[in-house]
């Protein structure tokens, strides 16, 4: 009796705080609209709202993001009285390119998405943007669920959906998907070898290891005419359905996809909140932005480390902790904390965002082999180009990229603070100035594992979408 009436009690809750939503999973709403600008002027535009095809994926207990994570957040108020309705935090292609050389000269356009529970009475969305460490209001509009705008249409089947790999159901995991561009309608079998192999790496790793039953996974593989993805700078260019490309931002490794409403349409088959692509293509690559998608070359020998690096950036908006690689991004201006969990500008030393994790007697700074390592990795890094501008076979550079993780590892786990957590300058693409839990991690370079900072991180945002 006394479960009943806690169970009735909690109806009741989520009635009274959502009174648009049915307790039922509703409908998923998805805002696709237009980012416009350059480094200096910003600009936003509806382009169309559409129900999608498959029903809420997400908790309706958890619809407010309090993890201050992301460079851009929104929010979904009731129009007439104003209430929070949800809420989330999000990076962006825009949100990274703004900060490179060309934004400076030219202006972008993006096409960008907000996925939410379908409301039954209108709706006000807030778009705010981090700016100086703190966010603030850059565009609003409102929809009206009833406008007969809304479009209700069922785009382009991706094909069937696989469930690779199924907990329970939707609302009370965490709902990966796993997205294939670059196979063709005969390579589905390699695409769904390709998926499952990678789900078990996922989980072989700490803490999605231990937190496997949180999980779906689903697949899908919308059929490419040809095989494989764009190269520009090896002259490789295709048609992928997907609209992954290497050489994102002049960065030959880097590989995302501006085509958001197609790669949209497609994934809208499928419950999910985080999106892996998988690229049928052998170069090594990859990508990963917070809450948007991770991107790597599937059949890339050091593709595990990849996949594993960029899914810590998409899932729970883990920096780079890397500096000494190039990198299309200009640095900052101003040296701000930033809102990435595991790097910091240590401005207040005595406040360190991690500081309950700091092993005792660790200084902060931590000192660490930092001249040997840069001059280490700075002769890969000139090997590296050089292999890229000739051209070499891939194998040539998996040797290299060998060789580095070899040295790495004896340098990196020999040092007084090696395995403690403290703060390690470094990090951020900066040598200078920002700095990193530990002296070694996944997100560092190509180790096997995360750092006690990254992998609570992790487990934060496993809470935030998975039944406990």
């Amino acid at each position: 009796m006394q479960d009943m009436r806690r169970n009735i009690i909690f109806s009741l809750v989520l009635i009274l705080c959502f009174p648009l939503i049915a307790l039922a999973a509703p409908a998923t709403m998805r805002l696709d609209y237009y980012h416009t600008g350059n480094a200096t002027t910003e600009m936003y535009s509806v382009d169309r709202i559409v129900i999608e095809p498959t029903p809420w994926p997400g908790d309706l207990a958890k619809m407010i993001d309090d993890s201050n994570l992301g460079h851009y957040f929104f929010e979904v108020h009731d129009q007439a009285t104003g209430r929070l309705l949800y809420s989330r935090g999000f990076g962006s292609v825009f949100g990274e390119w703004v900060t490179t050389e060309e934004a400076k000269n030219f202006s972008r356009t993006f096409s960008e998405s907000l996925r939410f529970p379908a409301p039954s009475a209108p709706v006000k969305i807030v778009l705010k943007e981090r700016k100086d460490g703190e966010f603030h209001e850059v565009w609003t509009t409102s929809i009206d669920p009833k406008d007969k705008f809304v479009d209700t249409s069922r785009p382009p089947s991706p094909g069937p959906l696989l469930a690779i790999q199924k907990s329970g159901e939707p609302a009370g995991k965490v709902d990966l998907l796993i997205m294939g561009d670059g196979y063709t309608a005969a390579e589905r079998s390699k695409f769904e070898k390709d998926a499952r192999h990678f789900t078990e790496i996922l989980f072989s790793r700490s803490p999605f290891r231990e937190h496997r039953k949180d999980f779906n996974v689903w697949g899908l593989c919308p059929a490419a005419e040809e095989s494989g993805v764009p190269r520009p700078s090896a002259g490789i260019h295709h048609r992928s359905p997907l609209g992954t490309t290497y050489d994102t931002f002049d960065t030959e490794r880097y590989v995302l996809t501006t085509e958001n409403r197609p790669m949209r349409d497609f994934a809208s088959y499928a419950p999910y909140e985080f999106v892996e692509i998988l690229l049928n293509a052998k170069t090594y690559g990859g990508g990963g932005i917070f809450n948007l998608y991770a991107t790597v070359a599937a059949d890339n020998e050091f593709a595990p480390y990849v996949f594993v690096h960029e899914f810590g950036h998409h899932f729970a908006g883990l920096a780079d902790e890397y500096y000494t690689s190039q990198v299309a991004y200009l640095s900052p201006e101003k040296k701000i904390e930033p809102w990435e969990p595991n790097a910091t500008a240590l401005l207040d030393p005595t406040n360190l965002k991690w500081k309950d994790l700091v092993t005792p007697g660790t200084p902060t700074p931590t000192p660490w082999r930092k001249d040997d390592f840069e001059s280490m990795e700075h002769t890969i890094q000139a090997q590296r180009r050089e292999l890229r501008a000739q051209n070499r076979p891939e194998s040539e550079v998996n040797e290299l990229f060998k060789k580095e993780r070899r040295k790495e590892d004896t340098l990196l786990g020999e040092d007084k603070y090696s395995g403690r957590v403290g703060a390690f300058e470094g990090a951020n693409y900066e040598a200078h100035g920002y700095y990193r839990p530990q002296e070694n991690c996944i997100m560092f370079t190509r180790y096997e594992s995360f750092c006690a900072v990254c992998s609570r991180a992790i487990e934060r945002i496993i809470g935030m979408y998975a039944s406990q």
